[in-house]
């Protein structure tokens, strides 16, 4: 009736009044008016209810998604799933009844993939109703589920006539029940006579014992086609199942490590024997340290083929089978998330100590002295860091906390007492750690610092009070004659370390040489009566280790003779006083008596450090002449080899040791040609004296070259004053560490424990990984980089480098934890390493795209690696599962069968399918295009559960 008067009244409201009167062409605008405005006021009588155009809105949406295609939904926004490398969703927002509800449509922009029941990509619709793409509706709330079953099946209903509408065959779920049920209900089009229902949900608690073995889900499974009460077992039904298993390695906790430890030893991951200590003991950086295992536990998934099963006494012989007998193992390790750049995780290394000696360098300009820093409340403290410390605040002063003397104590003797010697050490740092003006891994400072990184939490107060005891024990070396241990004994000394540790290689220099002179003076007594018992000739040339000879290879022509003898092959009377001789040079002779010059045993050059070399240089500037003497020491050197010379060759002049000294200051006269040239060389040969004269500067009057020639006695280098004072050259040492400004102790020590951290990492056996080798050359380049500013005494206190060097920490830290990755890796995999080296790229590749999308802000799926293993691999991957043992009986639930090595699967997946034929049976179309010959699958039933949780996801197709 209503129908009828809506009619009635339109056909009144649009009646046309008689228009006779008017002309033919107004006539007819008239009635295309009135045509228009009946259209516009049209109603359509099949959006008449609000549940009819909900269906309409939704099919409008679904048919837009289908007319865009995948390519233009990616264009459009399309978000891809976190767990997935291929599936997309699209979302759109609608309301009906006052509710509001969304619509997602999963779609997969790679249509040829491989089907299949396994697919590690897969979601979690797709795993348990085996559909490809698919839609979900669902409403806007907290639980995002539907509890009313009406309104659930009156929206999967409203879905499903718009489907039908378009004619599209997505399959679509509601998601119903309880949110841990992760229960849904579903219906699919087939496009033929054909409809296929889902439904799935989950026992999250108190599984009947049946359903917890294989035999009771097949008898699950049957039921729901075999329409019998009859016993189930007795009946054949040709049923396929596919089972994966999933196992997974106990982690390694004080329990896991009790099966191990004891008195009875185990079998570690890799299969070698264990007692119990850390995983990293062998490591380079345990000895500072204990790592996180990165490698928290290692998943083994264990495929089994398809196989017919016909009765339920074939599932129970099913679940007594091995999983060595699965076609496929795949693994995947479980890789901590503190291994990742940005995670929130502590993770405790040299570079987190590093960053807290960045801090300290950047506070160490707020004092001129480190007595400042030891005491917050001292009387010398600077007006600026006291007010830092009161600012503090709680936190902060305990920050600025100093480990107790005991702590120092141990330290201290880890330093000094502890001490290997330095013939021990070997140059084991990379091939660009030189480039870093540091000291050497094994030397004294360098471990110094590498204990000042861990003495506290590296603040400055704790480091100026390990400082200060430090410098104490060194004096204390010094006065007591010990030598300073972890230091070479011998020159020269390497300029291209740190000032500090020059200094310190300079004392422990001085105090060799101090012991020497202390032995020499005590046995001076005992061997006056020997020395004036032997010869004039034995006591030619002395045997002190400091004298060097000049090298014969440097002079042309020397003859090498043994200086016990060399005066044996002269018969002057001249030779009986010629001390100190290391040869003769056969084509030089003395201008005056006609003899072979004699090459003399000379001092070593004085040991310098390079602000010693610094300080020469600018004197030499000073005075600007080259030749000009900047200092005492240029004295001292020249008088020592006069004197040296003097006592060679008794019957030398001055022009003699310039011509052997400065072959520059001597200009030969020019040869008189005599004809044929081996005449003319016999000729030059005996004439005498020979040709030349003393250069210009050196012939000047008043020249100091030969002033000192005058005054210099004739004493060999064995009885000459050393040029190097150990007695100051120590003071001096100790002068300078003891009144070393903040800030230039801690460039020092940034610059050393950079380079000794980086060196100390490197000893760990890593394996064949080509990434890390690129990782830590690129690391060297860095940090040489970024330390030069620090070497070269350019920072300040407002210097942007403490950024810099923070940016260095990050990228140390990440080489630290790839570097912790590789050495977990090859030890768990010493007899595989292609799993070690797959392992790591495949993280190493991962880690690089979670930086990018870090920078730019994208949401990433974490790592998730399934790597198939070869047949040889198996026992290895096999001998990671440690029977349990007693003490973790509660770990053994042994409820579910298919057991590796007394571990159950903590998951295990099943689906089960059967397929019908359509002839001759009542799936059969009776008209249409469908094939009758077609196998169909008419029952999936996917179960996925642990002897806890079971879920179960089954899927109908039927003739409706």
């Amino acid at each position: 009736m209503a129908s009828s008067s809506s009619t009635t009244t339109t056909s009144k409201k649009f009646q046309v009044p008689a228009t006779r009167h008017k002309p033919p062409k107004q006539q007819e605008e008239l009635e295309e008016n009135e045509e228009e405005e009946s259209l516009e006021h049209f109603d359509d009588f099949t959006l008449a209810s609000s549940w009819e155009r909900f269906i309409s809105e939704i099919e409008a949406v679904c048919r837009l998604w289908m007319s865009d295609g995948p390519i233009n939904l990616l264009e459009k926004g399309a978000i891809l799933l976190d767990n997935s490398s291929s599936l997309y969703k699209v979302k759109s927002e609608m309301k009906y009844a006052m509710k509001s509800y969304y619509m997602e449509y999963y779609f997969e922009t790679n249509p040829n993939v491989k089907d299949g029941d396994w697919n590690f990509d897969l979601h979690d619709l797709q795993l348990c109703f085996g559909v490809k793409e698919f839609l979900v509706i669902a409403p806007q709330s907290a639980s995002g589920v539907l509890l009313d079953a009406p309104e659930a099946s009156k929206l999967l209903s409203a879905v499903a006539i718009a489907l039908s509408n378009c004619s599209s065959l997505w399959p679509a779920f509601v998601p119903v029940h309880d949110p841990s049920r992760k229960a849904y209900i579903g219906i699919q089009s087939m496009g033929t006579v054909f409809t296929r229902r889902f439904e799935a949900d989950r026992i999250g608690s108190q599984v009947p014992v049946k359903l917890m073995h294989l035999e009771g889900l097949y008898e699950l499974f049957v039921s729901k086609f075999a329409y019998s009460t009859l016993d189930l077992s007795i009946h054949n039904f040709k049923v396929r199942c596919t089972m994966k298993l999933t196992y997974r390695t106990l982690p390694c906790d004080d329990d896991y490590m009790k099966g191990f430890g004891g008195e009875k030893s185990g079998e570690n991951l890799s299969g070698e024997k264990s007692n119990g200590m850390q995983w990293d003991v062998d490591c380079s950086w345990s000895e500072w340290y204990s790592a996180e295992d990165p490698v928290k536990a290692f998943e083994l998934v264990a495929i089994l083929s398809e196989k017919m099963v016909e009765s339920s006494m074939e599932m129970a012989e099913l679940e007594n089978a091995s999983p060595h007998e699965a076609e496929k193992w795949l693994i995947s390790p479980r890789i901590s998330p503190n291994l990742l750049e940005g995670s929130k995780g502590n993770w405790v290394g040299f570079a987190s100590q590093l960053r807290f000696l960045v801090d300290a360098l950047e506070m160490s300009f707020q004092a001129q002295f480190l007595e400042d820093f030891v005491s917050v409340h001292g009387y010398h403290c600077p007006s600026s860091w006291l007010e830092a410390v009161e600012n503090a605040g709680a936190d902060n002063l305990k920050s600025l906390a100093v480990p107790p003397p005991t702590v120092r104590d141990r330290v201290l003797k880890e330093l000094f007492i502890d001490g290997v010697e330095f013939s021990n050490f070997t140059d084991d740092g990379h091939k660009t750690a030189r480039a870093i003006k540091g000291a050497p891994r094994e030397f004294l400072f360098a471990q110094f610092c590498l204990h000042a990184l861990w003495f506290g939490n590296c603040n400055i107060r704790a480091i100026s009070v390990l400082w200060l005891e430090f410098v104490r024990e060194v004096r204390w070396c010094w006065e007591e004659t010990q030598l300073l241990p972890r230091m070479p004994t011998n020159g020269p000394i390497d300029l291209s370390t740190c000032l500090i540790n020059q200094k310190l290689q300079m004392l422990a220099i001085c105090i060799e040489k101090k012991s020497q002179q202390t032995e020499d003076y005590e046995d001076c007594i005992g061997s006056l009566d020997h020395i004036e018992s032997m010869s004039e000739e034995e006591s030619v040339v002395g045997d002190d280790s400091s004298i060097k000879p000049t090298p014969s290879d440097d002079i042309p022509g020397i003859v090498d003779r043994k200086p016990g003898i060399v005066d044996l092959f002269n018969d002057k009377s001249s030779d009986l006083t010629r001390r100190g001789s290391a040869g003769i040079v056969d084509s030089m002779m003395l201008l005056k008596s006609y003899q072979s010059m004699h090459v003399p045993f000379t001092q070593e050059p004085p040991l310098m450090t390079e602000d010693m070399h610094e300080e020469r240089l600018q004197a030499v500037e000073a005075l600007g002449d080259s030749f000009s003497f900047s200092g005492q020491l240029e004295r001292d050197i020249l008088t020592s080899d006069m004197s040296a010379f003097k006592a060679a060759n008794p019957d030398a002049v001055f022009e003699d040791f310039i011509r052997w000294h400065s072959p520059g200051d001597w200009e030969e006269d020019e040869p008189v040609d005599h004809g044929s040239s081996s005449s003319s060389t016999a000729l030059e040969k005996d004439r005498w004296p020979p040709r030349g004269r003393l250069s210009k500067r050196m012939s000047e009057q008043g020249n100091l070259w030969r002033k000192i020639w005058d005054r210099a006695p004739a004493l060999p280098a064995s009885e000459q004053k050393p040029l190097l004072d150990p007695n100051r050259e120590g003071e001096k040492v100790l002068h300078y560490l003891e009144t070393l400004q903040p800030h230039q102790l801690l460039e020092q020590m940034v610059c050393t424990a950079f380079r000794a951290a980086a060196d100390t990492l490197i000893l760990t056996s890593y394996g064949e990984l080509k990434q890390m080798e690129t990782e830590i050359q690129q690391l060297y380049v860095t940090m040489a980089t970024t330390l030069r500013p620090l070497q070269v005494n350019r920072l300040s206190a407002e210097s942007n480098t403490f950024e810099d060097l923070r940016r260095v920490s990050a990228a140390f830290e990440r080489v630290e934890k790839l570097m912790t990755l590789g050495a977990s890796l090859q030890r768990k995999f010493r007899r595989a390493p292609r799993l070690a080296r797959e392992i790591f790229n495949g993280y190493y590749d991962f880690s690089i795209s979670k930086m990018e999308s870090l920078a730019e802000q994208i949401v990433e799926k974490g790592f998730d690696m399934k790597l198939e293993l070869r047949n040889q691999e198996r026992e290895l991957l096999s001998n990671m599962f440690v029977p349990p043992t007693a003490s973790q009986s509660w770990r053994k639930v042994l409820s579910m069968g298919n057991l590796l090595n007394g571990h159950e699967p903590i998951v295990r997946e099943i689906v089960f399918s059967l397929r019908d034929k359509t002839t001759g049976n009542h799936y059969a179309a009776h008209s249409g295009s469908f094939s009758h010959k077609k196998e169909i699958e008419t029952y999936r039933m996917y179960i996925c559960g642990t002897s806890n949780d079971l879920r179960v996801a089954l899927s109908v197709a039927s003739c409706d």
